[in-house]
This record gives structure tokens, C-alpha cells and sequence, in this order.
């Protein structure tokens, strides 16, 4: 279960510079994963939309580098957990390494996500074959823990969604998950409930009462003591389901999602015994805000300017080296054709796609400025403003122009006009 959030601040345009200076020489990137195959994603076959540059990005494994960002959230949160087993005698599994490909089934089926729920389309979704993808969020791992018979887990890896760009969304980021089921004797209440009565039953309430105090316990353990507030919200494999927010910065800030889990959802990992809760929380969020880092493709990096600034189990406040400026290329075109005025195929994220993976990481934003249908011909037109920047270099007018003729000549082939 997780939720993306969008609500963090953009990055300032303005052209600064801080007193931290390169280093002479480039570090040694960290050695990969095992994942770490392009090959295995780059498949040629009929439903595969994955890029090169999406395949470059699995089995980076920034997640369990123990001085990055991400690692050190992923620490935190699993020594938060490991200290529960001295209170209620709970030992919490750690899975942290498995195979990002999974099955249609692993990733949706077994989670009550409908066939025709959006998250499952080429356009959100990395597939590798027909029935086999990137997983888009790490509870796709979940029934095989259950039905393996592992009371208590938590999950953490790096997932994929085809997505916006902008400084708070990437295609691939970590997710982590955790899953409790409660002790039998606890549920003996629950036996013979239909659905109506089980929600309101002393049993569910017991779950709840538990996953809420087990998450505001692990907000005071990153955040230190702050007010915190739940609202209902849905997911197919939870119910009830609820939303966390916290108020940080004065400001209410969406954390994770959670609920207790579908009784469907035990039942297809041969769990119907069983009762239990879980959550599911998005590492770049948490980061983002703890270590006020403004722009996800930062976490990315090799750059040692941004690496030498973090050390294992430790929280500072990003300094950031370089702001430079930005460039902006816009491009318009027509998604369809008088023959076909009324039908337009285009998918905004196929074309975010076809611009990250031409431009790579030097595209910070795209954002839609214009659209028009021509009122005699039906015909429909977008208009985006690109905004290229580095982390690192200042760019110049000639390499972005270089790189905008190869994005107008690849939109083409979406079957637009430009």
C-alpha cells in the first residue's frame, strides 16, 4: 500500500553557488546489484515498453548503500522495528533483495487491483513481457511472504512507474513495506464474522488500534515528537484503509498509507486463518523532507559533492553545491489527424518516456502550457515548455538545441505532427 505524494516544494530556479568545491576526481561508483542486467529488461517482445535508460537505473541498489540517503532512511525505519521485539516480542523479517521483475499476478491479481484499473496500462506500467513487469510498488512481493509462511515482514526495494517529471517524481524510487499478522488467539472473536460484522468487530479494532500506534511510534522515531492525524482513504487490499499526515515544517505532510488487511488478500495467500495490518511508504518522500533534499534525481547522483555530505545512521541538512540555471525548449504538435478527429491516442506519459529517455536525467520538468482542438477540423494540439537543467554544469543553448531536435524527431514516431 502506497500512496505517491506530490506536495513537495519545487526547486528555486535562481543561478547560485555554495562554498562546497568538486573534487579533482570523479569517486568510484559503488558496484552494482545483482539485478543490475539491462539485458534482462530490454526483451524483445511485443509488450515490452522498457527503455535503456530505465534498464540502466535497476540494480543500483541505493537503498542498501548504508551512507546514501535512502539507505539511512531504510536503516532507521528497520532499527525502529527491530526495537518492537523486545516490547511485544514481534520479529520483524527483513526482505531487502529481491528480483524487481514479478508477475501480473504477484503485482495486481493477488492485491484485488481490478483488470481495468489504470495502475495496470503501458502507461503506467514498465513491462517486460505481457505477464511480466517491474514492480510498481514493493507489497507485489507480499502474498509470497505470506504464503511462505512469515508472520511479520518488512520489504523495501526499488520500484518503477511510468510518471510526470518534475523535482518530485522519478521513474524508479524505493518503497518500503510492512506486514503484521496477529497472534490467532488474538482473533479467536473474528471466527464465522461476515464482512459487516468483522469491521466493526473488537478484533478489527484491535488491529487498527495496533497499526496506528505501531506507525505514530515510528513518525516520533524519525521525526522526533510531532502532531500527527488520520483520514480514511481507500486501497483494494486493505480494509479499512487509512492515511497518515503529520505536521512538519508547519505544514501537514501525507506520509504513508496503511490499513488492515483484506480478508480477499489473506485468502489467495492461504492465510485465511490469519488477520493482520500493513503500510506502505515511499523512502524519496521521507528523505526528501528529513534531509531537505529539493530535487529527486539528486539521490541519482555519483557525484561526491552530494555523497560526502551523508554518513551511516546520521540526518544533516542537504547543502546544496550548485544551482544552475535553466534552459527551456518548447515543442507542439498535433496528437491526431483529420481522418481520425475523433480519436486521439496520445498517452502524456508515452511522451514523458520518449523525453527521459533521450535527454536522460538534464530534464527537470515538463509541463503542459497550451492545448487546442480546432473548432472546423477536430483536430487536437498540445503545447510543453521543457525545462533542461544540470545538477552539476552549466548547459549551453547549442547542446540542449541538439537535444530537443532528437526529442522533436522521436515525438514523430508517437504519431504526432509537429
Amino acid at each position: 500500500p502506497q500512496l505517491r505524494c506530490n506536495h513537495l516544494s519545487r526547486c528555486s530556479t535562481a543561478a547560485t553557488f555554495s562554498t562546497l568545491k568538486p573534487t579533482a576526481a570523479a569517486p568510484q561508483a559503488p558496484p552494482l546489484g545483482k539485478y543490475a542486467v539491462p539485458s534482462r529488461y530490454l526483451q524483445p517482445h511485443p509488450s515490452n515498453n522498457i527503455t535503456p535508460h530505465i534498464a540502466s537505473l535497476v540494480g543500483r541498489d541505493l537503498h542498501l548503500r548504508p551512507s546514501h540517503p535512502i539507505g539511512i532512511i531504510r536503516s532507521k525505519i528497520q532499527e525502529y522495528f527491530a526495537s518492537l521485539s523486545t516490547d511485544n516480542n514481534t520479529t520483524y523479517t527483513i526482505f531487502d533483495a529481491e528480483d524487481p521483475i514479478v508477475t501480473a499476478q504477484q503485482c495486481f491479481d493477488d492485491l484485488l487491483i481490478p483488470p481495468d484499473h489504470p495502475g495496470r496500462a503501458p502507461s503506467d506500467t514498465y513491462y517486460v513481457t505481457d505477464t511480466r513487469l517491474l514492480r510498481t510498488h514493493t507489497s507485489a512481493h507480499q502474498s509470497q511472504h505470506l504464503r511462505s509462511g512469515v508472520d511479520a515482514f518488512l520489504c523495501c526495494g526499488d520500484v518503477y512507474r511510468r510518471d510526470e517529471i518534475d523535482a518530485t517524481h522519478y521513474p524508479a524510487f524505493h518503497q518500503m513495506e510492512g506486514v503484521k499478522l496477529m497472534s490467532p488467539e488474538s482473533m479467536i472473536g473474528a471466527e464465522g464474522l461476515n464482512e459487516e460484522q468483522w469491521l466493526h468487530s473488537p478484533e478489527c479494532q484491535l488491529i487498527e488500534a495496533d497499526l496506528k500506534a505501531t506507525l505514530e511510534g515510528l513518525m516520533d522515531h524519525l521525526f522526533g515528537p510531532t502532531e500527527k492525524r488520520w483520514n480514511d482513504d481507500f486501497f483494494p487490499f486493505t480494509q479499512p484503509s487509512y492515511e497518515l499526515e503529520i505536521y512538519h515544517n508547519d505544514e501537514w505532510m501525507e506520509v504513508l498509507g496503511c490499513g488492515v488487511i483484506h480478508e480477499q488478500v489473506l485468502h489467495l495467500s492461504n492465510r485465511s486463518d490469519r488477520r493482520g495490518w500493513a503500510f506502505g511508504l515511499g523512502l524519496e518522500r521521507l528523505a526528501m523532507i528529513l534531509f531537505k533534499i529539493p530535487d529527486i534525481r539528486l539521490f541519482w547522483t555519483e557525484d561526491d559533492r552530494f555523497h560526502r555530505q551523508f554518513k551511516e545512521g546520521q540526518i544533516v541538512e542537504f547543502q546544496s553545491y550548485s544551482k544552475f540555471p535553466p534552459v527551456f525548449k518548447d515543442i507542439a504538435f498535433w496528437t491526431n489527424d483529420e481522418r481520425t478527429t475523433n480519436q486521439d491516442d496520445f498517452v502524456e506519459n508515452d511522451f514523458f518516456d520518449l523525453v527521459r529517455s533521450t535527454a536522460g536525467d538534464l530534464v527537470e520538468k515538463i509541463e503542459l502550457i497550451d492545448s487546442f482542438t480546432h473548432p472546423k477540423t477536430g483536430r487536437s494540439s498540445r503545447c510543453y515548455r521543457i525545462s533542461y537543467r544540470s545538477m552539476d554544469r552549466n548547459l549551453t543553448n547549442e547542446e540542449i538545441d541538439g537535444l530537443q531536435f532528437k526529442v522533436r524527431d522521436e515525438t514523430a514516431t508517437l504519431g504526432c505532427e509537429l
